[in-house]
């Protein structure tokens, strides 16, 4: 039987590997369907980070997109905004530095918890353990399924590069981060389009990222080759979209018609990566997974979970340099019930990667 089982070798799964082993725990594995960073493989080909990488490790501040102390996406691959290969690059070199125990394709079937352990069944056979923590991600659960005709949509998770898409006029619907990146492409390839958003997340009043769009999506809107290309429409929500011969008609709920002869791209986002252990948390009213102090069910004690679904009061988690902070969070509660002292693990809060005053977060700049 393992101490832990992780589920997901992404940016969460690798990251609170190794806040394991800081912690002192040795038996546990790391399971992962196909690759290190499949996930990161999976985006556009022009997709890049929005938060910035910078080596200032030397200073004592954290690139903002390591999950592990003592390293640097920007100085491993020479790049600021890492595009999704390179950056699963990263996640391969930080498992094979810390030596991290993964199994590759291995795909989990399904979890019972069975008195005091867990059931993992992973394709011919079942492993057992006294804890898991599900960090398996959202990316490959996008949302499909928002209006009548959405089937007619490429949603933005699919497409391998925007320079392969044919046409001259692109709708996309959905105007967040991954919306402004197809939009921005599209534009640079000598596309015209048309972004449509039920809100206006380029005008929200916030500088948190999680609530309206990155200062890097609002410095590339500012391009004139975006200005002439790209049209912003907001406050438009959608009714549904119909395909007639080779025209495909995007109605809106006020009442508009927009006509264009490429599929319609969504992107919507995702849907919540837990949903095979879905039975095994209470819901907030919000629909994510109910959380204590630890990140750890409500429901089920021993099921933590780790990366963008993680939520607090109003807290959102959902990018590596926020979800980073709760590794230690997780390793120091299970490494307490393994009666471990966990002592390295408060080095990570040297580095800004220990987050459990929860009272700190939600500051906003005041200029």
């Amino acid at each position: 039987m393992y101490d832990v089982v992780v589920i997901g070798g992404g940016a969460a799964g690798i990251g609170v590997g190794v806040a394991l082993q800081s912690a002192g725990i040795s038996n546990f594995t790391i399971l992962e369907r196909f690759f290190v960073g499949a996930s990161f493989e999976l985006w556009p080909e022009e997709t890049q980070f929005i938060t910035p990488s910078f080596p200032t490790n030397s200073i004592g501040m954290l690139d903002l997109n390591s999950v592990a102390i003592g390293t640097s996406p920007a100085f491993l691959l020479d790049s600021e905004h890492p595009t999704g290969i390179k950056y699963a690059a990263y996640l391969q070199t930080v498992t094979d530095y810390f030596e991290l125990p993964l199994q590759e394709e291995t795909k989990v079937l399904h979890i019972k918890k069975n008195g005091g352990k867990f059931e993992i069944d992973i394709d011919n056979k079942v492993i057992t353990a006294k804890h898991v923590i599900w960090a398996a991600g959202e990316f490959q659960n996008p949302k499909l399924n928002g209006f009548a005709g959405s089937e007619h949509c490429k949603h933005t998770a699919t497409i391998d590069s925007y320079k392969n898409l044919k046409g001259d006029d692109f709708i996309i619907i959905g105007g967040g981060e991954s919306g402004f990146d197809a939009a921005y492409h599209l534009a640079y390839q000598g596309k015209r389009v048309t972004l449509l958003d039920q809100g206006c997340p380029w005008q929200v009043g916030s500088s948190d990222p999680s609530l309206g769009l990155s200062t890097y999506s609002l410095e590339r809107m500012r391009e004139n080759q975006f200005k002439q290309q790209v049209s912003l429409i907001h406050e438009t929500s959608i009714a549904s979209v119909t395909r007639l011969d080779e025209v495909y008609e995007v109605r809106t709920t006020n009442g508009d018609n927009i006509h264009t002869l490429v599929a319609p791209i969504l992107a919507s986002g995702f849907e919540r990566g837990h949903k095979l252990i879905a039975d095994f948390f209470e819901n907030r009213e919000d629909g994510y997974p109910l959380l204590n102090e630890q990140d750890e069910s409500t429901l089920t004690p021993g099921l933590y979970l780790c990366g963008p679904g993680v939520r607090h009061d109003n807290h959102i988690f959902c990018f590596i340099y926020k979800y980073r902070q709760r590794f230690a969070v997780v390793a120091k509660s299970i490494a307490t019930s393994l009666d471990l002292p966990a002592e390295e693990l408060e080095e990570y809060r040297n580095w800004g990667m220990y987050l459990d005053d929860l009272s700190c977060c939600g500051q906003e700049c005041l200029c």
